[in-house]
């Protein structure tokens, strides 16, 4: 698949995580920084889309720490989002 197609892949799944919440965080991050990503950015933003919604809201909105092996580059910069309409 090129990068175009997996950046187009990426974002919409962003948008359609399952929950309200996750979809606006994910979402906007995916819109925000996927189009300067490369492909092992892509690579490690789909293995942070891999994670369950509850999981990722709680790290997000600092109600659990996220696990250690969890953190990368990218999973570190949507740490760092703020979602903004």
């Amino acid at each position: 698949m090129n990068l175009e197609n997996k950046r187009k892949q990426l974002i919409f799944r962003s948008w359609h995580r399952g929950t309200k919440e996750m979809d606006l965080i994910m979402g906007s991050f995916a819109d925000r920084n996927l189009g300067d990503y490369g492909a092992e950015e892509l690579a490690l933003y789909a293995q942070v889309l891999e994670h369950s919604d509850p999981d990722l809201y709680n790290w997000i909105s600092g109600k659990e720490e996220p696990p250690a092996n969890v953190h990368n580059d990218v999973f570190d910069a949507l740490m760092a989002h703020k979602f903004t309409e």
